[in-house]
Order: structure tokens, then sequence, then C-alpha cells
């Protein structure tokens, strides 16, 4: 990693260690202490393969269901964090936009963390949050799948070939922009269990507030 980009993810890094722990205010998380032994299973399963010793608010939300747990850590494993067609922060990129499209403060805040700590610049950040992309930030290939991505969680009645054709035409294959679709359908799930079960921030003074 360059020294630039060092400094530029130190921060970041630095406020993902401050997480708070957490909490729902509509639906109650599963508690690992009173968890089934199945469900206490796939906590360590998620721990091993991440690396990561808390349980995040999603991955308590999903655990009301041994069958769903079970199947969101293959897909976090081989689709979300695993090596695909679209990098990693060209994933996060899409997650923190359509979690801002879906006003899902917990998936727009936890994304926009990752994509911080994969190279994304606190101004593109800010701007996928705010639902606004500056061409600055983007390339015009990131502009088109975006929108594409954006078209697919508001208003994917209305997806024609065409809108295939213009993200292909800004430099995707048709296999990636699939793989946008698919993202951007999974992505609008996990806003929309976040804010059914009732999850803040991780953060508790705002992600962008403490940028």
């Amino acid at each position: 990693m360059s020294s630039e980009l060092s400094a530029r993810v130190a921060p970041i890094e630095a406020l993902v260690q401050r997480r708070a722990a957490p909490s729902s205010s509509n639906l109650p998380l599963v508690e690992e202490r009173a968890a089934s032994e199945e469900i206490r299973k796939l906590f360590a399963q998620y721990r091993e393969q991440f690396s990561r010793d808390d349980l995040p608010g999603i991955l308590l939300c999903f655990a009301t269901n041994a069958g769903l747990l079970k199947g969101m850590l293959q897909i976090a494993e081989e689709l979300l964090f695993g090596e695909s067609l679209l990098s990693r922060r060209q994933k996060e990129t899409l997650a923190t936009y359509i979690s801002q499209q879906n006003a899902c403060p917990y998936c727009a805040d936890s994304h926009g963390a990752l994509l911080g700590a994969q190279g994304g610049s606190i101004e593109m950040i800010c701007s996928l949050q705010n639902g606004d992309l500056n061409p600055e930030q983007f390339t015009n290939a990131e502009l088109a799948l975006l929108k594409l991505a954006a078209k697919v969680n508001a208003a994917s009645s209305t997806i024609t070939r065409a809108d295939v054709e213009a993200a292909m035409d800004a430099g995707w294959t048709e296999e990636q922009v699939a793989e946008a679709v698919h993202l951007a359908a999974l992505f609008a799930a996990f806003n929309r269990t976040a804010n059914g079960f009732g999850l803040p921030s991780p953060y508790p003074h705002g992600f962008r507030d403490q940028l």
C-alpha cells in the first residue's frame, strides 16, 4: 500500500475500530449466549472466515433462522467479500450508494467505512452518501454501473436491454453487469432487513461526521 493511500485509509480504519455494539429498536437481535448450538457454530465459522471477533448487527438479524444465516455466510464469502468479476472496492461503492438510496444508515455507514478501507476517498464516500454522483470522484464506467444499480433498486421493472448496453458501452462486460444486478438486489434486501429490525448506524455520531 502506498504511503498516500495509507494516509487516507488510516483515519477510516481507526474509526472502524470504534464501532458501537449492535442494537436494534424494532425486533430483537439474536444473543450469542442464548443461541442454539447450530447458530453458535455458524458464528464461529464467521469469525474464522472473516477474522473478526465481533458479530455485526446484520449477522444477528439473519441468525433468527439457521438456514438463512448459513446461506448468507456462503454468499458473503463467495460473492460479497470474495474474488469475483467486480473488485471489492467496486462492490462497496455499489453497496454504499444503494444503501443511501434506501435510507439505511446501518448499511450506508458500514459499507462507507469498508469502501474507505479499500482506498475510497472521503470525498467519494460523502458523494455516494449524499446521493450526488460527482463526476470528479468517479470514472465514466463507475457512473454507468452506479446508474444501472440505482435503477435496479428503485425501478427494476423499467430495466431494458438498452440499460444493459449503456453499461457495456461504458466498458463493463455483460457478466460484470449481471453481477452488479445481483449485488444491487442483494444489498437492497440487506437494507430492508436492517431497517426492519431497526439497526442504527454502528457509528453513534454518524460516520461522515467523524471523518
